[in-house]
């Protein structure tokens, strides 16, 4: 499994705003459901984490729009683990059409106790499931997403 996941996108119209392009809001959606798929493809369903009675919250959010997407573009999602810390992680985005960079971005997930809702350590077993991609790491240099960050 590759650190750096890629998620496809198809824009339909129902995310296209009025003035003719995907609507900000979407692209928040589309990080999300491609950590979501990320983190299930290491064996991390959503449904694991909340048997546990523990999940990521998401703390802060950063994104750039660099180009719009319209209807009918077919998009990829990368995202990867950057940094993982004892009770957060920061994950990265990158949304692309073609060899074209629509929007960068970045989340701070919290990990957290379900009952409480407060912060509490990332367990070994999760921790162990995500390899953290370094800023200068040649996959992101292949990627030619190294100087983003």
């Amino acid at each position: 499994m590759p650190r750096i996941f890629e998620y496809p996108v198809a824009v339909g119209p129902e995310s296209i705003d009025i003035l003719g392009h995907a609507n900000n809001r979407e692209y928040l959606r589309w990080m999300e459901e491609a950590a979501i798929a990320h983190s299930t493809a290491r064996g991390w369903p959503m449904e694991r984490y909340v048997g546990l009675g523990q999940a990521w919250v998401a703390a802060t959010h950063f994104l750039e729009y660099l180009r719009p997407a319209v209807a009918g573009d077919a998009l990829t999602v990368f995202t990867w683990i950057a940094e993982l810390g004892m009770r957060d992680c920061r994950r990265r985005y990158a949304v692309r059409r073609d060899r074209k960079w629509l929007a960068r971005g970045e989340t701070r997930w919290a990990y957290i106790d379900l009952a409480t809702g407060r912060a509490i350590d990332i367990t070994s077993e999760v921790a162990m499931s995500f390899e953290p991609v370094a800023d200068g790491d040649p996959a992101l240099a292949a990627l030619g997403l190294a100087r983003w960050w």
